[in-house]
C-alpha cells in the first residue's frame, strides 16, 4: 500500500516584532519601544493596551538590539570546575544572586579539571560577549585571557589564583586551615599523622599540603615518606593510599583529608577498618554533623558572593589594582578528629 505524506504547518513559526504590536495595539512604532524599555511619555490606556497586545502575541524583546546600543549584555559567565561536586552549588548558587540583583545573566559550564577544556569553554563565553567572568581555573597559565581582559572582560578568579597573569581572585585560606585541622589531631595525642590530598598542580592541594607540614613541624614531629600521597581524587586511588599509609609497622592513627571527595572514600574504608582510626577532612560534606565528621569548613557561598560582588565592582568601573582575598575555614568538631590514637 502507497504512503501518504502530508504536507503539515509547523507549530513553529516566526517571533512576532514590534511592528506586530504595534498594529495589534494600533500604535506607532516608538510608543512600543518606549513601553519595552520603560521609558516616560506614554499614557496609561495606551500602555495597557501595548502591554495586551505584547501578552497576546507572546512578544519577547530582542537583547541583541540592545547589545549593539549599549556596548553591554547584561550576561556573566561562571567556568567551574566539575558541576556535579556539591562544593561548587552554593557557590554557582550565590554567584546567580548577585548577578540577577545587578539584572545579570549567569551562564556556566565545566572545565572538568582540563586545563584545555576551561581555556575553550572561557573563550567561548567570551565570543558570546558575556561582561565578565568568573573563573575557577584548572590550568596554571591564563595569558590567554589578556586580550579579552585589555577588551574589558571583567574577570575575577575564585577558590584558585591566575596563573601568570595579575587579575582579582577571591581565595579560601586552605593553608590556614589545614594547619588547623592538623594541629587539631596532634593535640589529641596523634604523633603519626597521614595526608592524602588531590593534584599537585592545584593550587589548593599545595596549599593545604603545605599547612599539613606546618602543623607538624611546629610540634616538631617527623613527616615519614609514606605518610602523604597526592594524586587524582577517585576512589580506588584514594583507598590505596589510605589503606597503605594504615598499614605496615608503624601505621599513622590519624588521617587528614584534603578535600570532600577523599573524605568520602576514606569514611568509606574506615567503616570497614578494626583499628580506630582519627579523621579530619577539609571542606564539610553532606551529612557530615549526622554522622560525626569533624571538618575543616570553607564557605563556599561567601566565595562566589564576593567573587560576584567584586567582578560587579569592575563592571561599574572600579578600576583599582588586583587584589587578592582569603576568607577563613571553621574547624567542626564532630567526632571522628577526637578519636584517640589506638595503642601500638
Amino acid at each position: 500500500m502507497a504512503e501518504t505524506v502530508r504536507r503539515s504547518t509547523s507549530r513553529y513559526g516566526s517571533r512576532p516584532t514590534m511592528k506586530d504590536v504595534a498594529a495589534r495595539a494600533g500604535v506607532g512604532l516608538k510608543t512600543v519601544s518606549r513601553v519595552v524599555n520603560g521609558e516616560a511619555g506614554v499614557t496609561q490606556d495606551t500602555e495597557r493596551r501595548v502591554q495586551e497586545a505584547i501578552e497576546a502575541l507572546g512578544f519577547r524583546r530582542n537583547d541583541s538590539a540592545r547589545v549593539l546600543r549599549k556596548g553591554r549584555t547584561a550576561t556573566v559567565g561562571l567556568v567551574l570546575e566539575d558541576l556535579a561536586d556539591p562544593f561548587y552549588g552554593p557557590l554557582s548558587r550565590a554567584v546567580e544572586e548577585v548577578a540577577r540583583a545587578h539584572g545579570a545573566l549567569l551562564i556556566n559550564g565545566s572545565s572538568a579539571e582540563d586545563p584545555e577544556r576551561e581555556r575553550e569553554l572561557a573563550l567561548a563565553l567570551c565570543a558570546r560577549r558575556v561582561d565578565g567572568l568568573i573563573v575557577i581555573p584548572a590550568g596554571s597559565d591564563h595569558r590567554y585571557l589578556e586580550p579579552e581582559i585589555r577588551a574589558g572582560v571583567a574577570t575575577v578568579f575564585v577558590d584558585r589564583p591566575a596563573g601568570r597573569i595579575e587579575a582579582d581572585a577571591v581565595l579560601t585560606d586552605s593553608f590556614g586551615g589545614a594547619r588547623q585541622g592538623v594541629a587539631h589531631l596532634i593535640a589529641g595525642g596523634h604523633r603519626r599523622i597521614g595526608f592524602i590530598g588531590d593534584l599537585p598542580r592545584i593550587h589548593t592541594a599545595v596549599e593545604r599540603l603545605r599547612g599539613y607540614r606546618a602543623a607538624m613541624e611546629d610540634a616538631e614531629l617527623p613527616v615519614a615518606d609514606g605518610w602523604v600521597s597526592l594524586g587524582p581524587t577517585d576512589p580506588e586511588r584514594v583507598r590505596e593510599a589510605a589503606a597503605a599509609m594504615l598499614s605496615g609497622p608503624e601505621p599513622v592513627t590519624a588521617l587528614f583529608a584534603g578535600n570532600n571527595r577523599v573524605t568520602v572514600t576514606v569514611v568509606r574504608l574506615l567503616a570497614e577498618w578494626e583499628r580506630p582510626v582519627a579523621l579530619v577532612g577539609f571542606d564539610d560534606i553532606e551529612l557530615a554533623d549526622l554522622l560525626g565528621i569533624t571538618v575543616v569548613a570553607q564557605d563556599a557561598a561567601a566565595l562566589g558572593r564576593t567573587a560576584a560582588e567584586r567582578l560587579f565592582r569592575r563592571l561599574e568601573g572600579f578600576d583599582d589594582a588586583p587584589s587578592r582575598t582569603e576568607l577563613p575555614t571553621v574547624l567542626h568538631a564532630r567526632g571522628s578528629g577526637e578519636v584517640p590514637p589506638a595503642e601500638d
